[in-house]
């Protein structure tokens, strides 16, 4: 008897027809997220659930008796409650490595979107305000040959890293849980302490996952560390990071600019400050949305969801839940 699962948002058809080779399918039409009631309805049957970012906690899995797998289609897991799972013996997976690539090419057109200030020119061209002579006012800031200081080295950091040392000959410092010879080699980057990398750098791309140890990692006392014409990018999330402290910073100069992908709400309300700010580039969480990679992603989870409910080793197990 093939096991049981739920899809619980839209999929590529590809992806939902080899799920159905090996297991019954149900899943929600809806296009926008399915409801917590109704979720904890599905979920009360079946052996599976393919998901992006529902909150699997206690509360979910008192109502999912027949539930082995949780499988995310993304490489962040924070959505996931670790130790209700292990106690329960669920399996959690999620998707790494897929998507390395485009979010690295996305933190790449962050820092220079917001170097050279490429939407608020363009709104500026669009609304009718370019004039002969406008001349310094439309200045930005070069990239090339400056130094980067990125905030969390693994495999996203190092693609960023090869392309800033490569495509841009930028000086890439990083700061990192543990340090990472192998990439200094390859990569040409320096190992450098938190406070000093804050300090030196140019461009500070923030890329450590959500823990416990990181949320809020960067507040007023690191903003303070940074140059008055440093630039802050961060596309990790919302969390590791004081939104006050930030908003403080670039009205009061303390640094110059910030790009971000991410916010502590999502999405972010429409009166936030930082949509009001000419100097901050504001993305609605697009790390990895691209055709391509998204399908990918997709097809990874479907793949460690089939494994998991089938008996076999899911390929990407969270580690926490080995």
């Amino acid at each position: 008897m093939k096991p049981s699962v739920f899809i619980d948002r839209k999929i590529p058809s590809e992806v939902e027809a080899y799920i159905a080779e090996h297991c019954v399918v149900d899943k929600w039409e809806g296009l926008t997220p399915i409801p917590r009631q109704q979720l904890l309805e599905k979920i009360a049957k079946t052996n599976g659930l393919l998901t992006a970012g529902a909150k699997i906690d206690s509360e979910l899995l008192k109502q999912a008796p027949h539930l082995k797998v949780v499988s995310s289609i993304s490489v962040g897991y924070n959505h996931f409650d670790l130790a209700a799972m292990k106690e329960r013996g669920i399996i959690g997976t999620h998707t790494p490595h897929v998507l390395d690539d485009t979010v690295a090419d996305l933190a790449i057109a962050l820092l220079l979107g917001t170097a050279r200030r490429v939407a608020e020119l363009d709104r500026y061209v669009k609304e009718g305000q370019w004039k002969t002579g406008d001349g310094v006012k439309l200045f930005g800031t070069d990239v090339h040959h400056a130094k980067l200081g990125i905030i969390g080295m693994g495999r996203i950091g190092e693609a960023v890293a090869r392309r800033a040392k490569f495509g841009f000959e930028m000086d890439v410092v990083y700061f990192n849980r543990s340090r990472k010879p192998e990439a200094e080699e390859k990569l040409g980057v320096r190992y450098a302490p938190l406070n000093e990398l804050l300090a030196a750098s140019d461009f500070v791309v923030m890329l450590a996952p959500l823990t416990a140890e990181t949320t809020k990692l960067i507040g007023r006392k690191q903003f303070q560390l940074m140059k008055s014409t440093s630039i802050f990018i961060n596309i990790s999330r919302g969390q590791t990071i004081d939104e006050e402290a930030l908003i403080e910073a670039l009205q009061e100069g303390t640094i110059a600019a910030a790009g971000l992908d991410v916010f502590e709400k999502e999405p972010i309300n429409a009166d936030h400050p930082f949509l009001k700010m000419a100097n901050v580039l504001t993305l609605p969480h697009i790390g990895s949305a691209t055709t391509q990679t998204r399908f990918d992603m997709a097809m990874l989870a479907a793949q460690n969801l089939v494994s998991g409910v089938t008996g076999q080793t899911a390929p990407n197990i969270v580690d926490e839940l080995k």
